[in-house]
């Protein structure tokens, strides 16, 4: 093999690799929301799972980036470790689609495609129609780089060092351990299989010694899912734990059936002088056998994973972190589905936020009712906390806000950051409501009856506002979630005139003091500045449909 040989089979690799990239991220860019949408709502059952598993990996030509997307939902608490079961397993069959398209062989007419590809991302403007050209364009340039490497692997035909390497993965354990090694480090098994596939082409490897390597490349897969459970839940890390088993448990059948069993000889014969067909075909059978024998038993993987990965000693008080989202670093942020992850977790994380200044402001007007000071320290804790989440969310989105999105995703990145400002802000307001809770007991100062009454008002009707901004809204682009917050908001802005009138002439006729009266002045203030703030998010999430 010449230098020039190998710097073509190089660049033949580098052309494979970027055109399932591009595949990958057109696709993502295309689809990748309602991607998550199907997965998060189609997993009632098992079987159920698979099919979705197996429909998305289909598409989004990866079962690593699906997994990823298991693992984040399951971190986020959003799927169980048992739906989880059946999505893993049909993303091992959805991924054999890629090696099929490789089998057909339109090389031929890749450059063409390519070209078609490039034309609608470079020539059209419209950000659907260059998302499909992104896809065309990967395929296109997948099947260049394939071509190119068969063309520079031709003269290993005639290199005995070659063939004697070659021979040695007659062994299953050392083809099992080339296959999982070598997908491994390029954390692809569509692209290790597509590789494999053009070694079989250019008759430089042959079935008997191909099928071990494919085993071991179904093991390598599951590295990129490993990774994406770094640092999550112990819930999460078991997701990467049934991935695991399952593709060992095949590795282990299928080695078997092709020692004891002329299971190679009878795949051999489907497609006779076809290697990539062949081994197309034996990773399908691969996985669909799998699926079939291990699907029944998914209820037991679940339970061994727990076994295998017990939960931890945690801290018994965990004062201030991030529930939902995970940290985000520089491997993570290229994973394809890792978009979609995100944005849930950080619609999960933000929904927390405002569930918590809703506790805030309950707490406090209860406070004033009571004319105690009773929550004025788990105010202070939670207030603290929301000051905290507000921080840490602004940083997140700040680090995923730079990655390649679709406009939709652009507007509700950008919009929880803006929903996330304005909680913290009513999280202000709550505090703001303690104190005062705490300045009428400290002071003995006494509110009439009828500013008793209206603080009663304040409270059930700030509560019912912010209320209506939890999901599941029920509302999408039709603004019924907004014009009933718009609604609310309007009740405040009159309730909070009439109060201060209310307040004004309570204190002419001498039925509170001026103590007191400024103290549910400033309170009114709060509540009317609650419903602004209630108000901006309605808004938010209506601009983000």
């Amino acid at each position: 093999m010449q230098p020039g040989d190998f710097l073509m089979l190089l660049g033949g690799l580098a052309l494979f690799l970027y055109g399932m990239q591009m595949m990958s991220s057109g696709l993502e860019a295309a689809a990748g929301n309602r991607m998550k949408s199907i997965l998060e709502k189609l997993t009632a059952n098992r079987i159920k799972g698979v099919l979705v598993g197996a429909g998305i990996t289909a598409v989004i030509q990866s079962s690593s980036a699906t997994t990823v997307m298991v693992v984040g939902f399951v971190s986020a608490g959003l799927m169980s470790l048992s739906q989880a079961v059946g999505v893993i397993m049909g993303a091992n069959i959805g991924t054999t689609v890629t090696g099929q398209l490789i089998a057909l062989d339109i090389s031929a007419a890749a450059p063409l495609i390519a070209f078609v590809g490039v034309a609608l991302t470079v020539f059209v403007k419209r950000e659907k129609p260059r998302h499909i050209g992104g896809i065309i364009a990967g395929l296109g340039v997948l099947f260049i780089g394939m071509n190119m490497m068969g063309t520079a692997m031709e003269p290993l035909q005639d290199s005995a060092v070659f063939t004697r390497v070659v021979t040695t993965f007659d062994n299953p354990v050392i083809g099992i351990l080339v296959g999982a090694g070598f997908t491994a480090l390029i954390q692809s098994s569509s692209a290790s299989v597509g590789i494999l596939q053009a070694l079989a082409t250019g008759g430089l490897i042959g079935l008997p010694q191909a099928v071990y390597v494919l085993f071991g490349q179904n093991i390598g897969t599951c590295v990129t899912a490993v990774l994406a459970a770094i640092g999550t839940k112990t819930e999460a890390k078991r997701t990467t734990v049934i991935h695991l088993m399952f593709n060992i448990f095949g590795t282990i059948l299928f080695t078997l059936i092709c020692m004891a069993t002329p299971f190679v000889a009878l795949m051999q014969g489907l497609t006779p002088g076809n290697g990539a067909a062949q081994i197309a075909n034996v990773h399908t059978v691969f996985n669909v056998v799998t699926t079939l024998v291990l699907l029944p038993l998914g209820g037991q993987m679940a339970k061994i994973a727990v076994r295998i990965l017990p939960e931890g000693e945690e801290e018994a008080i965990q004062s201030h972190r991030l529930l939902h989202l995970e940290p985000v670093d520089g491997r993570k942020n290229h994973q394809m589905g890792q978009l979609s992850i995100s944005i849930r977790q950080l619609e999960s994380e933000v929904t927390r936020m405002l569930q918590m200044a809703a506790e805030n402001i309950k707490e406090a007007f209860d406070d004033v009712l009571s004319g105690s000071c009773e929550q004025f320290n788990v105010i202070t804790d939670r207030e603290a906390y929301l000051d905290y989440l507000d921080e840490e969310i602004s940083k997140y989105i700040a680090k995923i806000i730079p990655l390649e999105m679709s406009e939709a995703d652009s507007r509700r990145v950008s919009g929880y950051f803006r929903i996330v400002e304005n909680l913290e802000r009513i999280g202000d307001h709550a505090m703001n409501i303690a104190d005062h809770a705490c300045c009428v007991k400290q002071n003995s100062l006494r509110l009439s009856a009828a500013a008793m009454k209206e603080i009663r008002t304040m409270k059930y009707l700030a509560l019912e506002t912010l209320d209506l901004l939890q999901p599941p809204w029920g509302t999408g682009a039709d603004g019924s979630m907004l014009i009933s917050v718009a609604k609310k908001e309007q009740q405040i802005d009159d309730m909070s005139k009439a109060f201060r009138e209310g307040q004004i002439q309570r204190m002419k006729e001498g039925m509170c003091s001026a103590e007191a009266g400024i103290v549910f002045s400033e309170m009114i203030t709060d509540f009317e500045r609650i419903g602004d703030h209630a108000l901006n998010i309605a808004e938010e999430y209506m601009h983000m449909c």
